[in-house]
Formats: C-alpha cells, structure tokens, sequence
C-alpha cells in the first residue's frame, strides 16, 4: 500500500510525464507548420508531378509527409483533392502508402538524442523564440521551425528525466501495467487508442522510443505498440472522409486496410519469430546506453513500413477494387452544387489550398467566357436552345463566388505576407468574374426577349456588335494567359484592347443614333442594341480588372476600372 508521500510523488510524476507529451506534440505542430510555409513551392511541384506511377506516388507522399511532418495530414490533404476530383484513387493510393515511410523520420531524430545533442536543441529552441521577434517573414518562419525542433527534444528530456521515469514508483506502475497486458493483441490495442487520442503516429511513436530509452518498457513489446500506433494515426483520415463523396471514403478506407494488412503481417511474424528478431535489432545497435535501446525500435518502425509498401505495392489496383466494392457510389442529385477543385480540408495545407482556387477561378473564368460566347450565339440564331446551358453556368458561377469567397476567407486567416496579398487579388478576381456572367446572362436574356417580339438586329448592326465581342473575347484569351502565367507584358496589350473596346463603344452608339435619325434603323432595336454594346464595354472593365489584380495584387485594380 503506498503512502500519501508516495501518491503525492507517484501524481508530481506523472503530470511531469504527460507536460513532456505536451511539449513534443506542440514541438512537432510548431516545426509542421513551418516546414509546411517555408516548403510550400516544394509541395506545389510535388503535387504537380502526380502520374498513375506508383513508385513516384511513393516518393510524393514520403516527400510531403517528411516536409510537414504528418502522415495524418498527408492523407487529410489527399482526401481532400481526392474529393475534388484533382487526383484519383491510383494516384492516391501509392501517395497514402509514401506517407507511412516519411513519417518515421521523427522516430529516428527522436533515438539520435544525447546530451550533447540535447544541449544544442535546448539552445536551438531559444534561438527560435528569439527570431519570432524578427520582421522578416522569411525570419520568423525559419524561427518557428528552430523553436519546434528544439521542444520536441525539450518534450523529450522532461519525458526522460529524473521527475517521470527517473522514479521508481512510475517504473514499477509501468512494469505492473505492461505485466498485466503482456499480450501482442493487447499492446496493439493500447497503441491504437494512444495514437488514435493524440491523432499522430509520430508522437505516440516517439513516447514509446523514449520509454525504451528509460529501461521503462521492453523492447519486444513496444515493438507490437508501434504497430498498433500505424492504425491508430489512420482514425485522422478516418474522421477526414465523414460527409466526403465515394472516392475521400474509399481513400481512408484504404489507407485503414493496408495498414492493418501490414500490422497483421508483422504481428504473425514477430509473435512466432520474437526471439530471433530482436536478437537482429539488437545485433544492429548492440549496447545497452539509451540511443542503442532507442535505435531499435526507430529502425523496426522503418523496417516495418517499407516492408510493407514493398509488399502490398504491386496491388494497388486490387485495394483499389476493393474499396470499390465495399463503398458503393451514390446518386448525387442535379441540384447538388460542389466546388471542382477545391475542398474545405485542403485548408489545413494553404499551399496546395491555394494551388486548388487558382484552378477553380480558372475554371470559373472558362465559364464566364462561354457564358458570353454562347449568349450571343444565341443572339445571332434567335433560339432559345442554350438558354438552359447559359442559367446552369451562371448558377455554378454565382455558386462558385459565394463557395470560394467563404473559403478563401477561412483561409486567409491561415496564411502571411505574399499569400495575404494573392488572396486579396483572389477576391477582387471572384467578384469581376460574376459580373461578367451577369452581363452574359443579360446578352441571353435580350436575346430571348428579342426572339419573343420577333425583332432583329440589321446586318450592319450585328456586324459592328460582332467586331467588338470578337475584341473582348480576345481579352478573355490575354486575361487567362496571364492568370496562369503572371505575365506582366500582358497588361498593356489588355489596356489596348480596353481602350478600343471604349472607342468603338462611342463609335457604335453615334453610328446608331445617325441610323435612325436617318431611318434605317427601327427604334424598337435601340435599347437593346444599347443595352449590348454597354454590356460589352464593361466585360472588357472587368477582364482588365482580373489582369491587374492577380500580377499587380498590391495595386489591385485598374484606377479607371474600380
């Protein structure tokens, strides 16, 4: 029975243990999101080069996990462009698999620590705290990626030191609680829950590194933790695809299947053959000082996961199938409305975020274009037959403005310095898109409305409408290239073309007005044929604005065109 002294100590302990838990997963969230913002051009040429090549989906996913740190994060991200429709389950599926390698890298910097070592993180950390301070963005990111890196080693020591398993009333609880669970499906068990209430393999992984380290937990049982640790860190993903499509589903379920593949493998393996396998990881890192001890286990985690992908690789069109069947599509309805390349938890990753509205705002202008190309198609041929194609594309513009306009808002509050500005330009973009597909809808609705009152344009009159829609649509053409390009030279041809566009606007009312002062034209057609050439006068504003907006963010707009 022990004491109230020794209660009170056993208590003192275990806070001490857990400030230490804290520590680290703060250290690994600080030095995520730095990697994360310093390394997010690196992601977006990552991203890029997704193939249907498996070996290279493996090097994506190792490559973006081992940048940001989270194999949970890595899967939520690819959850979301799966949802988007950006990527397939193909592509995904060796990504997912990638992830599972670049996440044991945190369990080998976790067993390398000595004091020495321990030292220079210490002042790597304060150093980090100081260049919070700094102006520079530049600065004070490469100072949160010093601060995180140095508390995770900070976590470390105060999980490691004298006030937790330095005591001996903490190691005899622990040597009790692992005698009472000393069973493989058990230990699984309690790795599952730990990673699964924690939501990362890499910190679960890292506390039973440094319990080994302590002499606290044998090694042939944190081996059988860490397995159960890869299927807990998948509940992330799991809880990520809850109100996604098929596709996001069947991403998680995968991710969820070929880790518990892997960990009942190795869990057979390791259960007949203990002995003789942690003879060989001994025999690796012989020595029983704390790196030896904590060596180990990192290197079973490594050894572990590449043996798995090596194993379960060549059937990635087979898990594929599988999820397939298990998860069924569903009919989605014709008024379901959903943003194409953009999904709310890409947010967690604004790089690849912002990647995915420049694709939707790229969409949305293609949309706009066709709008007003279509419209006045419409217009030449007197027919209804586009009108229901003309309001479904305006619907998914006004959808996609509002949509984006909420994410992009969510998202600002994520980003810093350039980005800030870019989804400003971004704003200002959306709202000139949906003006324009106001004045397209209006072309089709003058159109019909003509078509009603069996009144047409003379062939001269089309004529001149057609020379100066032509002109706009060139700028539609200019305004895309330089969204995509960020092609200053752009600008002026644009500003040319705005300034034509604004002459033949003049030109074309004055030639109207002699018309009918000459009675060559109907007075009937005047307020439409008005109404047409005002329309395209103001596209051409808000095609120029789109241009100056994304290559000179800071200045926004045109003067003459706000």
């Amino acid at each position: 029975m022990l004491s109230s002294q020794e209660i009170m100590q056993l208590v003192q302990s275990l806070i001490w243990l857990l400030a230490g838990v804290g520590v680290f997963i703060v250290g690994m969230n600080f030095m995520g999101d730095a990697l994360e913002r310093s390394a997010g051009m690196g992601m977006k040429r990552l991203l890029e080069r997704i193939s249907n090549n498996r070996f290279s989906g493996v090097g994506i996913g190792a490559g973006v996990t081992a940048i940001i740190q989270s194999s949970s994060a890595t899967s939520v991200m690819v959850i979301g462009l799966v949802n988007a429709g950006v990527m397939t389950l193909m592509q995904a599926t060796p990504i997912i698999m990638g992830a599972n390698i670049g996440t044991t890298i945190t369990g080998v910097l976790v067993a390398l620590k000595n004091d020495y070592f321990n030292m220079a993180m210490y002042l790597l950390a304060f150093a980090g705290v100081m260049m919070g301070f700094a102006k520079k963005e530049k600065i004070k990111i490469a100072g949160s990626l010093c601060c995180g890196l140095g508390l995770i080693f900070v976590g470390l020591n105060i999980m490691s030191s004298e006030q937790a398993f330095g005591n001996p009333l903490v190691e005899n609880l622990f040597t009790e609680i692992f005698k009472m669970i000393d069973f493989p499906l058990l230990l699984i068990l309690v790795g599952v829950i730990f990673t699964a209430l924690i939501q990362s393999s890499s910190a679960s992984t890292g506390v039973v590194i440094t319990m080994v380290g302590a002499g606290v937990l044998p090694l042939e049982l944190a081996l059988f933790i860490v397995l159960g640790a890869n299927i807990g860190t998948c509940v992330t993903a799991l809880l990520a695809s809850v109100g996604a499509n098929a596709n996001s589903k069947r991403v998680a379920l995968i991710h969820f299947t070929f880790n518990v593949i892997g960990t009942i493998l190795f869990t057979a393996i390791i259960w007949i053959f203990k002995e003789p396998f942690v003879k060989f990881l001994v025999s690796v890192f012989p020595g029983a000082d704390p790196m030896s001890l904590q060596m180990r286990v990192s290197l079973f985690h490594v050894i572990f996961n590449t043996a798995t992908i090596c194993l379960l690789l060549p059937f990635v069109k087979h898990l594929v199938d599988y999820s397939c069947a298990i998860i069924k599509d569903k009919k989605e309805t014709l008024d379901e409305l959903s943003l194409k390349y953009v999904d709310e938890r890409l947010i967690s990753t604004p790089p690849v975020a912002l990647m995915q509205v420049k694709k939707e705002i790229n969409y949305m202008i293609s949309l706009a274009e066709k709008n007003t190309r279509l419209s006045f198609i419409a217009m030449e041929e007197s027919s209804s037959k586009y009108n229901d194609q003309i309001c479904e594309n305006e619907r998914i513009i006004d959808f996609t403005n509002s949509a984006l306009t909420g994410f992009l808002i969510k998202l600002s509050a994520k980003v810093e310095g350039s980005d800030e500005k870019i989804i400003g330009s971004y704003f200002h973009v959306l709202n000139d898109l949906e003006r324009i597909g106001d004045h397209a809808e209006n072309f089709n609705e003058i159109g019909i409305e003509m078509m009603n009152k069996n009144i047409t344009f003379s062939e001269h009159a089309l004529s001149e409408i057609t020379k100066m829609r032509d002109t706009v649509m060139q700028m539609f053409t200019i305004a895309l290239d330089t969204f995509e390009t960020l092609n200053k030279e752009n600008l002026s041809e644009l500003t040319q073309l705005e300034n034509k566009v604004d002459g033949m606007k003049k030109e074309l009312i004055a030639s109207h007005f002699a018309r009918l002062a000459e009675g060559n034209c109907s007075v009937d057609v005047s307020p439409y044929y008005s109404s047409v050439i005002v329309g395209l006068e103001r596209i051409a504003d808000h095609i120029v604005n789109v241009g100056y907006s994304i290559v000179n963010p800071t200045g926004s707009q045109k003067e003459e065109n706000i």
